[in-house]
């Protein structure tokens, strides 16, 4: 009787031992995120998360790592009001004072809500300052850092 039982067995056992093997060999191994998309695997950080590494680095006095991660936040969400306001300042520090004061006018343009806009009273003096920069300037300094 046991023999009957192990010659009943044999064929599960056979199969089993076969089907592992074979599901082995036959399956390629599992591929590495960014090799399967390579577009995910470099896809940018959202907007707000470009604008937090964008401050940081202004406040470090990193300009141009500053500028390009306002610029990357604006090509992610290009009505995220923050990106725009970096954008002003960044500008502001650089000496580019008409894009400067162009970034904070679609700052305040981009806001959910006039009220918003109305109460960002550090973005106002900033225009205010802008304006007088640039007509104490003459026509062309938004176009060119001053020189020192």
């Amino acid at each position: 009787m046991r023999w009957m039982l192990g010659i009943a067995l044999l064929p599960v056992l056979l199969f089993h031992k076969a089907g592992t093997v074979n599901c082995a060999q036959k399956q390629p191994a599992q591929p590495a995120v960014d090799q399967a998309d390579p577009i995910r695997a470099f896809a940018s950080p959202s907007a707000a998360k470009s604008v937090e590494i964008g401050d940081f680095y202004l406040r470090r006095k990193k300009y141009k790592a500053a500028l390009s991660r306002f610029q990357e936040a604006l090509k992610t969400d290009p009505h995220y009001p923050p990106a725009y306001r970096g954008l002003g300042k960044v500008y502001e520090r650089m000496g580019f004072w008409q894009k400067s004061l162009d970034a904070y006018r679609r700052y305040l343009d981009e806001l959910p809500s006039a009220q918003d806009a109305r109460e960002a009273k550090s973005i106002h003096k900033a225009i205010a300052r802008l304006q007088r920069e640039i007509v104490a300037e003459g026509p062309s300094s938004g176009s060119q850092p001053p020189r020192k």
